[in-house]
């Protein structure tokens, strides 16, 4: 029998595609939220079109990058174009806590489905929005992904090396934390004061100003001191050495960060003390901050023909900073994330069993719970109109053949 869980009978609308969006309903599907994914099979969401693919072949059910952001969560398949898929939205809406969508302002709105429309469906309706740069503004109307936002918040000009073009952050940075934590504190928020007074209300999420805020430093230096930080590499504005370094193997690194007098004694303990670590000028954190080119090429000198993995040990064992650079296959066999039991297997109907990211809040009377992989395009349709909604089979099957299931 399962546990009781924190949302068990909260039930969510979601709107939501792509990254920023499904990773919020994700956290609430996993503490037992039921979630109805509203898509569409004849404009398929962006990321069930994004490998990587299973066995690399193409198709809407096949994309790892989409069912790691999906599982637990139902998906139905509504054609909002045709003038019949807004009622059947209205009636899930209807039965709903929470209407969630990360469109450009405007969208629910031309389907009559704002939160002012929404709010004579469901008078305590929660209803959140994710724009990318918010409902008003000059920009309120532009659309745009992880990528560019990275760009316009100014991760992108802080990533990179100083005599190279921007080159990001590797990944839409913004879409896995900024936005969807910002997200689920607001919910969070929502649902106890709706408790409380049983009033719902609108949230307005701009995806630019969650992200702004993992920046302060760039912006409080030029506030303060008129200063604009550009791209440093790998290095840090406060520590040296700080890097990462070869070591023996194919393109295999170790970052490691000195931060205080005191580190760099422990890893000049751990080099043999060098002759050359000795150098007075290399004494003091200024000193290194001063001398980082010729500091970071004699490091990695002694780095290079070493282990990483044991390095990386005998480092951390002596109070010096030091991970290894990991790729996926270092992660996945990782042995501290394997004892955390921080990867899920969950099975896929066509992708088969495949590991998913385990949600990192653990709470010890409730933890998170895994039910189904991702869905396929559509697969709880039927499932939710004869079921959620009531829907007896001749009307059901008179939407079907009306396309409004398309």
């Amino acid at each position: 029998m399962s546990k009781k869980m924190p949302l068990d009978g909260i039930i969510v609308a979601d709107f939501t595609w792509v990254g920023a969006g499904p990773i919020a309903t994700r956290f609430l599907s996993e503490y037992g939220a039921k979630v109805i994914k509203i898509e569409t099979k004849s404009k398929p969401e962006i990321l069930r079109m994004t490998g990587p693919f299973k066995d690399g072949i193409p198709g809407v059910d096949r994309s790892g990058y989409f069912s790691n952001r999906n599982p637990n969560k139902q998906s139905i398949s509504l054609n909002m174009k045709h003038p019949k898929a807004r009622d059947v939205a209205a009636r899930i809406i209807e039965k709903s806590d929470l209407v969630i969508n990360n469109f450009r302002p405007g969208v629910m709105e031309k389907w009559k489905l704002g939160y002012e429309d929404v709010k004579k469906i469901k008078p305590d309706i929660i209803f959140v929005t994710m724009s990318m740069q918010g409902s008003s503004g000059p920009h309120s109307s532009y659309m745009g992904f992880g990528a560019t936002l990275n760009a316009l918040v100014g991760f992108n000009h802080l990533s990179g090396f100083p005599d190279q073009p921007p080159f990001g952050t590797g990944t839409n940075y913004s879409d896995h934390v900024a936005v969807p934590t910002h997200t689920i504190f607001a919910l969070m928020a929502a649902f106890r004061h709706r408790n409380k007074t049983g009033k719902g209300q609108f949230i307005e999420i701009p995806q630019s100003e969650a992200a702004i805020c993992m920046k302060p430093v760039a912006v409080m230096d030029y506030a303060v001191n008129g200063r604009e930080q550009s791209r440093i590499g790998n290095r840090h504005l406060n520590a040296a050495p700080h890097g990462v370094y070869r070591t023996s193997g194919d393109k295999r690194w170790i970052g490691i960060a000195v931060y205080n007098d005191s580190e760099w004694e422990s890893l000049k303990n751990v080099m043999g003390n060098p002759a050359w670590a000795n150098d007075p000028k290399f004494a003091t954190k200024e000193g290194r901050m001063a001398n980082q080119d010729q500091l970071d090429s004699m490091i990695e000198k002694w780095t290079s023909g070493q282990d990483g993995h044991e390095l990386m040990q005998k480092l951390a064992g002596s109070g010096v900073r030091a991970g290894m650079v990991l790729n996926a296959k270092d992660m996945l066999e990782d042995p501290q994330m394997q004892a955390r039991g921080h990867w899920v297997y969950l099975d896929h109907p066509e992708i088969g069993v495949s590991a998913y990211n385990g949600c990192p809040v653990h709470m010890s009377k409730t933890p998170a719970q895994y039910k189904t992989a991702a869905p396929l395009l559509g697969q709880h349709t039927e499932e939710v109109m004869k079921e959620f909604l009531n829907m007896d089979d001749r009307e059901y099957k008179q939407l079907e053949a009306d396309q409004v299931f398309a």
